[in-house]
């Protein structure tokens, strides 16, 4: 009988977890991003993260194995491309949340209150009317030659962009210089001009 509980209680907890992190991964992140690998990679990593948190958290895990799954998790970290602080913000939510929901430890009301925080913080927080006036976009930029400015005078360089986008550049970041294809990467923060 409490195999019966726990199991239908580890149900229940799977599903609140799938509901939140849907919410967080495609109602959020991907209505705002539109970023399909992210989304992926986050739902995918949650579901995991739960059944191997739900399992730990039925067993009798010391500290040692503890952070060697840490350790597992930092080579992926250091094996993969680095993701922007938006993205790492959301991927950590969606473990954050397969975290909270698979702790047995509490009950499902506080879990449920736990999980409604967090999405409210994310959807408030990352609203786009909040900081309406900045946007971000990755950009790739093929140069035929690379222009001089592109690291030794940020300003020249931010004045550049502003022109060939034709928006206003507020903030950029060289993320890679390749002089042997010719070819820089870039983030840049932008505000679109005023209609006149």
């Amino acid at each position: 009988m409490l195999e019966i509980s726990l199991m239908l209680d580890t149900i229940m907890r799977f599903g609140i977890n799938v509901v939140a992190m849907l919410i967080l991964i495609f109602g959020l992140y991907y209505r705002r991003y539109r970023d399909k690998e992210l989304v992926i990679a986050a739902s995918l990593f949650n579901i995991f993260a739960f059944g191997v948190l739900t399992i730990l958290s039925s067993v009798e895990f010391s500290l040692a194995a503890g952070f060697g799954l840490f350790a597992i998790l930092a080579l992926f970290t250091l094996r993969s491309e680095p993701l922007e602080k938006i993205e790492i913000t959301y991927f950590f939510g969606s473990i954050a949340i397969a975290v909270i929901c698979s702790v047995h430890g509490t009950s499902l009301e506080v879990t449920c209150v736990v999980i409604g925080i967090v999405l409210l913080g994310a959807y408030v927080l990352d609203h786009p009317r909040i900081l309406r006036s900045a946007h971000g976009i990755k950009i790739k930029i093929t140069l035929d030659k690379i222009d001089p400015n592109v690291l030794s005078n940020p300003e020249e360089m931010r004045t550049y962009l502003s022109r060939r986008l034709g928006v206003e550049v507020i903030f950029h970041k060289v993320g890679s210089v390749n002089y042997v294809n010719d070819m820089v990467s870039i983030t840049a923060f932008y505000r679109n001009k005023p209609t006149q």
